[in-house]
């Protein structure tokens, strides 16, 4: 028995709803100008930075002691003079010049150590041994056994350079190694990638929040070892850097030009963080849309 096909159902025609006019909402308005300036971070740090020189200058003008602590005014006199006179200039690029060479060469050693320790099962004791054993020794702390082993000159500098920098360096890449998700290992290995084209293509791009965040904490550590480093030794064969030029200037009691030495190493380390690794950081993990 057949039964009879059943009809096709009605096409429902299309139709167009107009849109009811919005009313009884208060147009968007946009931030005013001072709202959308102090959005500013660079106008935001400014201020900062504003606020500390005004309390700095009527804390000195307070206690009158210029022998103590000299004024805003006269630190940042000092500060001109020496840039103008060039011997600042040359004290920065001789510290500098060594810093580079101790931070270089610790991130070589570091990559080397993290390589290792993501490939074998030896090279992750190896780095957890020894960075129990050297992380918490202050760099500082062997500035003896360096002046013995690489005398008075840049070697005992970049020495305890790099055991500043290697450490704190290896232990956050090693951390951001083991965060990478267990999928892009997997499609690491589905490429073919082995070694260290594992290392590179795969493991370093997923783990670059951490390895910057370890580059910047052992810039930060360089950066004062090696002013520590030169207010102890520093000079070799009448040349010294920045640290060593603070510590003349304290023996000489020219407490201004102290403040001035000090104040380039803060003036130095902010453009550093605020050009150098705030503008690597916005190229990359913050433009893949890996950090906020």
């Amino acid at each position: 028995m057949s039964s009879a096909p059943l009809p096709a159902p009605p096409v429902r025609p299309e139709y167009e709803r107009p849109l009811e006019p919005l009313t009884g909402v208060a147009p968007e308005r946009t931030l005013p100008f001072a709202a959308r300036l102090w959005q500013q971070g660079w106008l935001r740090k400014g201020v900062i930075l504003v606020v500390l020189a005004v309390l700095w200058e009527a804390l000195a003008r307070w206690q009158d002691n210029d022998l103590l602590l000299p004024t805003f005014l006269a630190t940042a006199r000092a500060l001109a003079e020496g840039l103008a006179s060039g011997e600042l200039i040359e004290k920065v690029r001789i510290s500098l010049i060594v810093l580079v060479q101790g931070y270089v060469a610790g991130i070589a050693a570091a990559f080397v150590l993290t390589t290792l320790a993501v490939s074998t099962q030896f090279g992750r004791d190896l780095l957890t041994t020894l960075t129990s054993m050297f992380n918490p020794l202050p760099a500082i702390a062997l500035l003896p056994l360096a002046l013995l082993w690489f005398g008075l000159g840049q070697g005992s500098l970049v020495f305890v350079l790099i055991h500043s920098v290697l450490w704190p360096l290896a232990l956050n890449t090693y951390a951001g190694f083991q965060g990478v998700p267990e999928t892009l290992r997997m499609a690491g290995r589905n490429y073919g990638l082995k070694g260290l084209r594992y290392v590179l293509q795969i493991l370093v791009p997923a783990a670059l929040p951490s390895i910057l965040s370890g580059l910047k904490i052992g810039w930060a550590f360089a950066w004062r070892t090696l002013i520590a480093a030169e207010l102890v030794f520093g000079a070799s064969s009448g040349r010294g850097g920045l640290g060593w030029y603070i510590f003349q200037n304290r023996n000489e009691l020219y407490t201004d030009r102290v403040f001035a030495g000090l104040a380039l190493v803060i003036i130095i380390g902010l453009l550093v963080e605020n050009l150098g690794f705030h503008a690597l950081e916005r190229v990359t993990v913050r433009r893949w849309g890996v950090q906020r």
